[in-house]
């Protein structure tokens, strides 16, 4: 069973080689890699001192660099981490254990203990507002949807599209895997404060702002007909209420409109709800089509996976 520890990193000198320590401690046999996206200290000396196999990542943003690992890295299970040595790497084995048996797709290490909540409280209750949303949207169970301490399978690696560039990546990740019925565990962890002079990285409304646009941008594209609906009822509703007053001087006056401009918009407003709705359900047929194809590509990849094992053991 071959696992990878994933590990990003932007100037995290202080903490780095800690980190790569720590998971090669936790995981003897596993290959550690660390990201270097365009670090301005000694971040890639230290990390490949502490001998973790360093890789360049040119383009900004932590979205880009799970991209690159995840085409780049071939393995069975992979564990993804930040560089900042908050994670417990201790906990690692147990994650991946679990992603080797079969028993998950994804393994969030849930942060039981939030450190920084009681210092950034802006950020930990936007952090339960997204979980929230996506759970009450894609009917999850996950607790800590931005946690960046994750067990991911080679099933998933290999068929997650990424479309994020920044720190919204988690949320992405997420919300495909809940979308096509991929095996989830939350597992509380305890996480550590970073040591001092180590800062975080994230903006609470910036980054913030971001996660709630990707959430609404998911929600039209993986739930068509739930997004276009919505609007289709809001602007029927419009329609209908700017209508009734056009109706109720019709009947006062015997059959005569003296509200033209309302009875034009009311019209509009009702073609435009019946046009909303249409693209609803044809993009809904898209989107079944499309999960038709994931599931088709799911069981390709196993089949050449199977072939390879084959003939490594040949």
């Amino acid at each position: 069973m071959r696992i990878a520890v994933l590990i990003a990193c932007y100037n995290e000198e202080p903490n780095i080689a800690k980190t790569v320590q720590g998971f090669r401690a936790a995981l003897p046999g596993a290959d550690i890699y660390v990201y270097d996206n365009n670090s301005t200290d000694g971040s890639a000396a230290a990390a490949e001192k502490a001998g973790a196999i360093v890789v360049p990542e040119y383009r900004q943003g932590k979205g880009n660099v799970i991209r690159s690992m995840f085409r780049d890295v071939d393995a069975d299970v992979y564990v993804l981490a930040d560089g900042d040595d908050a994670f417990p790497a201790e906990e690692a084995p147990a994650m991946a254990q679990l992603v080797a048996e079969g028993r998950a797709d994804i393994v969030i290490g849930g942060r039981a203990n939030y450190a920084d909540e009681q210092k950034r409280k802006f950020h930990g209750a936007g952090n339960r507002l997204v979980a929230g949303l996506i759970n009450r949207f894609f009917k999850g169970n996950v607790t800590d949807i931005m946690s960046g301490y994750r067990a991911l399978s080679r099933r998933f690696v290999k068929s997650f599209p990424v479309l994020s560039r920044g720190f919204e990546i988690e949320t992405e990740m997420t919300i495909h895997a809940l979308d096509h019925n991929m095996m989830i565990v939350d597992r509380p962890v305890n996480f550590r404060e970073r040591p001092d002079g180590s800062e975080s990285k994230l903006n609470t409304f910036r980054d913030g702002f971001r996660v709630l646009r990707l959430i609404f941008t998911l929600i039209r594209d993986y739930k068509p007909f739930n997004f276009f609906g919505f609007i289709s009822t809001v602007l029927a509703l419009a329609g209908v209420g700017f209508f009734v007053p056009v109706l109720i001087d019709w009947i006062q006056n015997a059959g005569f409109v003296g509200r033209f401009p309302t009875l034009i918009v009311s019209g509009f407003l009702v073609l435009s709800s019946m046009l909303s709705l249409a693209c609803g359900l044809i993009l809904t047929t898209i989107r079944k089509n499309a999960l038709q194809a994931f599931e088709i590509q799911l069981t390709q990849l196993a089949y050449l996976d199977e072939i390879k094992r084959q003939n490594t053991k040949g």
